[in-house]
């Protein structure tokens, strides 16, 4: 079988798909590129490849991805700055065998969406594109696990959840949907030259979710809609930069508020509200909705509700 190199194999995405890829008994045939070979110690007494890359330092790539021919490139997390390190993996990857580069891009990179987020995945694939490389863009939406898992304590705890999304749709989708979709394109044949934008199975609006957390968890949010100026007070107050810092979060969240208000605004505008059937097309089974992962996590989500 062909080999698969997978960057930023430390973090939560390249983790769940390393998983699910061992369990399907690829181990040996992957190489994980990481900035911190440590925290992958558990990976190679799993049978797997551990190697030192990192993308600010381009002339460690050539090395970490030699043997592969399929590239799992996992975008970074540095928004607005990330074309150039995506750049870097793109050309080690051509110039040292890799066939196939299978990118995490976003549900909607057109150059109307307003979501600085799309600027890198924009410039990112058509970098890919350019390369002679195969490709599979993997546009994913929104996560759901962002929303209602990291920043869903915060809205239950206070009672509000403060947007300027006014009333926008989207299709919010999990992250191990996701994540699964990826597995299925690597490990299966016929994907070269493809876009899938992975999404939940519902468009909603934030009102649509919030009655659902309240129908289920007890809880008393009220969604209180602002303009961009109002969302930037806001994330001020709450001590979050305007640009990424890398390595920086805020109550374990690691946001910035360029991204989010860029990111509110393209909901309101309409151009997030995209929502396929690629989940089960990829997987062979419906994709998980927002009102799922409620359910799922209703326990912990309930512990914030006051009182």
């Amino acid at each position: 079988m062909s080999r698969i190199v997978i960057t930023g194999a430390s973090g939560h995405y390249g983790r769940l798909t390393t998983d699910k890829l061992i369990a399907k008994g690829r181990a040996t045939d992957l190489i994980l590129i990481t900035r911190t070979p440590d925290k992958l110690a558990d990976r190679t007494a799993q049978g797997c490849t551990v190697r030192y890359g990192d993308f600010d330092k381009a002339d460690t790539l050539a090395e970490a991805v030699k043997g592969a021919e399929t590239m799992l490139l996992i975008s970074g997390t540095r928004v607005g700055a990330r074309v150039v390190q995506h750049k870097a993996a793109i050309d080690a990857a051509a110039a040292n065998g890799v066939k196939h580069i299978v990118y995490t891009s976003f549900v909607n990179v057109e150059e109307a969406n307003p979501a600085i987020v799309t600027i890198d995945h924009r410039e990112t694939e058509a970098l890919i594109k350019a390369s002679g490389m195969a490709w599979t863009m993997l546009r994913d939406a929104h996560y759901a696990d962002a929303m209602i898992l990291n920043a869903g304590p915060g809205f239950i705890a206070s009672g509000i959840w403060q947007t300027s999304t006014a009333g926008g749709r989207e299709a919010m989708v999990w992250r191990e949907d996701c994540v699964d979709c990826a597995v299925a394109v690597l490990t299966t044949p016929g994907h070269e030259n493809k876009a899938y934008p992975i999404t939940g199975p519902n468009s909603e609006t934030f009102s649509e979710v919030v009655a659902m957390m309240n129908a289920i968890l007890g809880s008393s949010i009220r969604l209180v809609e602002t303009d961009d100026d109002g969302m930037y007070a806001m994330f001020d107050a709450m001590g979050i930069p305007r640009e990424p810092v890398d390595d920086q979060s805020v109550g374990g969240i690691p946001w910035n508020s360029d991204d989010m208000v860029s990111f509110e605004r393209a909901i309101r505008e309409g151009h997030l509200d995209v929502c396929t059937d690629d989940v089960a097309r990829l997987t062979g089974r419906k994709a998980r909705s927002v009102r799922d992962l409620i359910e799922a996590h209703a326990e912990m989500l309930r512990s914030h509700v006051p009182g």
